[in-house]
């Protein structure tokens, strides 16, 4: 009886039928990898184990991951979660396995505003006794606008720039456009909000203000959502005609039903308030510290207000040096401030502090290289988000976002699609995908900063964290294929499990959050091995992510199974990729054991089918000999391996199986019996601490019988 060897080609496909795969294809996998052969075989084998990463247990599913070296030679990872059921998300930092909570905390705040302006100072005193305690620490949104002695507040501002004034009122400085002081014109102790005059089945509106400093074609928005003459008012208004330096007009989008006169928000002021923890100048803390008027110093304590900690959906991470940028992403109902500013934090800081000079909201950041700036996509210039307009700092700067002649601080307007779905910053210029297209961003220096150019049409990603970059060549998944960014432009990445993965997506809008479960899919990079691989939810799944889609980049090779991973960072100053499970809530360090988290890890390769010819001969199979590498090279030879035969006379039929037969280094060979005209062979194995490498197992066949 003459013999013959298993050698498995290519990668896996499961775009063929296990007939159309057939002598030595790869149908189907789970928790392998490839490594190179030079004579062109897959040499398949147990992928890389897990172990927990320093204890830490998430109080929700983890969506980002950060890691860095600070100053000090400090490796810091940053974990960034969803909202838990107690209402917050949270952002932590774990160094040298221990983790420091450093969730952002906000107070909303909805009084009548007592505000008071001195003639020729920049300088407005906001008193607060509901919410007390405010320092230098703290930051405040102003979401309603506020006119008060010849200026307006509205924005972000850095409480008590000047000092410390009591537990019951700070003071903000007024800004210009360009960022200068605008000192008031009058002393004002009357603060004014914009009240709507609206008249019967007409959209015209008219908007008190005084001294709004507003032109024709300006935009108005409108943070807090106010009804009056049946017009819901929210989001941008453009200024249609100024009657004098107290009155304008917009169109509001619908007739209003009836003539009246209401004020924004009830005449309340929104206060958003953000909390932060540091030391005090001279290093006396919070808990001790005492501060004088106009001043830190000797004077009264002063006990810090306090907030409640941020929710978010997720988060987009990096580093600026040795500080960490966070961005949080939530969806926002129609009653609500949108507030999704960008943080800052570093050991000095207690809590992450928002970065008072950013835009109040966007959808995500990055830090952009050559020139050390942030990058904020899906910004805003009004406090409305713009999902196209992309945002940036002065170069080294994060606290200049106004672009002048003296900075490169900057913004442009992505023109075409509807949102940007994600941005990362590659080797030579960052790349923006929007929900249809790819645009590059490449830095060119002042005055313009950045030029943009469109790179490709109908490439546009299918998550916020779908793109990485991998030795210089950008990868991202794609609503309904894979692409890459290379010297030769966008391209589609052939794959070979299409199938597998883009006919079993889980699409349906997850109810807490009312976002899609496309947003949870997860690029995972292991620059070890040269593999990127894609979490997703499977159409059958919970909605979070349960399955894994893994491209060799170096071998040009997929294969595919389950394995759940919410947030991912890979090689870096913490050792090998850092991944976070959905359902212990823990970290998982992988390629550091032959195990999952201590358990046996089940893998296996399932080949397409075996057939003489094309068929039409059935095939008789009674003596295999196992070859395989039973071991790490500097580890015991001890893997068991599991040996199983699927046999069928049609390719329609259900298998018969035969085995599975466990193996060892000792099985010189073992014995079987069976006939059939397709044959498939599954090697798999779910032994505790084992590792292998598929070698040329061969087999004692002879032809049995043409049918």
């Amino acid at each position: 009886m003459p013999h013959a060897a298993i050698k498995l080609v290519g990668g896996a496909n499961s775009q063929e039928t296990p007939a159309l795969n057939e002598n030595g294809g790869i149908y189907s996998t789970q928790l392998i990898r490839y490594m190179y052969d030079p004579n062109g075989v897959s040499l398949v084998q147990k992928i890389g184990g897990w172990t927990q990463f320093s204890g830490y247990a998430a109080p929700a599913t983890a969506r980002a991951l950060w890691a860095w070296e600070d100053l000090n030679l400090n490796a810091h990872l940053a974990v960034g979660t969803e909202t838990a059921t107690d209402g917050s998300a949270q952002l932590a930092v774990i160094t040298n396995g221990s983790t420091q909570d450093i969730t952002p905390t906000v107070n909303i705040d909805n009084i009548t505003p007592v505000v008071s302006a001195t003639s020729g100072s920049a300088s407005i005193q906001i008193t607060d006794t509901t919410v007390t305690g405010i320092t230098y620490y703290n930051s405040v949104y102003i979401a309603t606008q506020i006119a008060i002695g010849g200026i307006v507040l509205f924005g972000l501002y850095m409480c008590d720039p000047d000092g410390f004034l009591g537990a019951d009122a700070y003071t903000v400085f007024s800004v210009n456009q360009l960022g200068a002081l605008n000192p008031a014109t009058s002393n004002s102790t009357s603060p004014v909000l914009p009240s709507f005059t609206t008249s019967n089945n007409s959209p015209t509106v008219t908007v008190n203000l005084p001294d709004h400093g507003y032109a024709v074609g300006i935009t108005f928005p409108v943070l807090v959502a106010t009804t009056v003459g049946g017009i819901t008012f929210y989001g941008n208004y453009v200024v249609q005609s100024v009657i004098d330096a107290n009155n304008f007009t917009i169109l509001a989008n619908i007739p209003a039903t009836s003539s009246a006169v209401g004020t924004l928000n009830g005449g309340n002021a929104r206060f958003i308030y953000s909390f932060g923890q540091g030391a005090l100048p001279g290093g006396t803390g919070y808990g001790s510290g005492y501060y004088g008027q106009g001043g830190y110093g000797t004077g009264i304590p002063i006990t810090p207000s306090t907030g409640i900690e941020i929710d978010a959906d997720d988060w987009t991470l990096d580093n600026w040096g040795a500080t960490l940028i966070a961005c949080p992403d939530r969806t926002f109902t129609a009653t609500e401030t949108p507030l999704q500013p960008i943080y800052q934090w570093s050991e000095t800081t207690g809590q992450a502090t928002i970065i008072t000079a950013a835009p109040p909201v966007n959808d995500g950041i990055f830090v952009a290289m050559p020139q050390r700036q942030i990058i904020a996509w899906g910004s805003t210039q009004t406090g409305i988000q713009d999902p196209l307009l992309i945002s940036w700092c002065d170069v080294g700067n994060y606290n200049q976002w106004i672009a002048l002649v003296t900075n490169q601080a900057g913004s442009y307007r992505i023109p075409k699609g509807s949102h940007i779905v994600t941005a990362a910053q590659g080797p030579q210029q960052a790349l923006i995908l929007t929900d249809i297209d790819a645009w590059s961003m490449q830095y060119i220096g002042p005055p313009y900063v950045y030029s943009f150019n469109e790179i490709g049409t109908g490439c546009g990603g299918i998550s916020r964290k779908c793109l990485a970059f991998v030795n210089g060549i950008g990868y991202w998944m794609g609503p309904s294929q894979f692409y890459s960014l290379s010297a030769y432009g966008v391209q589609p990445i052939p794959c070979a499990v299409w199938d597998v993965v883009y006919q079993n997506l889980n699409t349906n809008i997850d109810p807490s959050t009312g976002i899609s479960n496309l947003q949870k899919i997860r690029v995972a990079v292991n620059s070890r091995f040269g593999e990127i691989q894609w979490f997703y939810p499977s159409a059958n799944g919970s909605g979070d992510v349960d399955s894994y889609v893994k491209y060799n980049i170096y071998l040009n090779v997929w294969d595919y199974g389950t394995l759940a991973r919410t947030a991912w960072v890979d090689q870096s100053v913490l050792g090998p990729p850092i991944g976070a499970d959905p359902t212990t809530l823990e970290l998982f360090q992988h390629e550091t054991s032959n195990d999952a988290a201590g358990t046996a890890m089940s893998s296996y390769v399932q080949t397409g089918y075996y057939a003489i010819g094309e068929g039409d001969y059935k095939s008789f199979v009674d003596w295999v000999w196992p070859d395989m590498k039973w071991g790490q090279f500097s580890q015991a030879q001890n893997a068991q391996v599991n040996i199983s035969f699927l046999v069928a006379d049609f390719p329609g039929d259900t298998p018969t199986v035969y085995g599975p037969y466990t193996v060892t280094q000792a099985s010189e060979s073992f014995y079987t019996r069976f006939r059939g005209r397709l044959v498939a062979v599954k090697i798999a194995s779910d032994d505790l601490g084992s590792f292998w490498r598929i070698g040329a197992i061969r087999y004692r066949w002879a032809p049995d019988g043409k049918i």
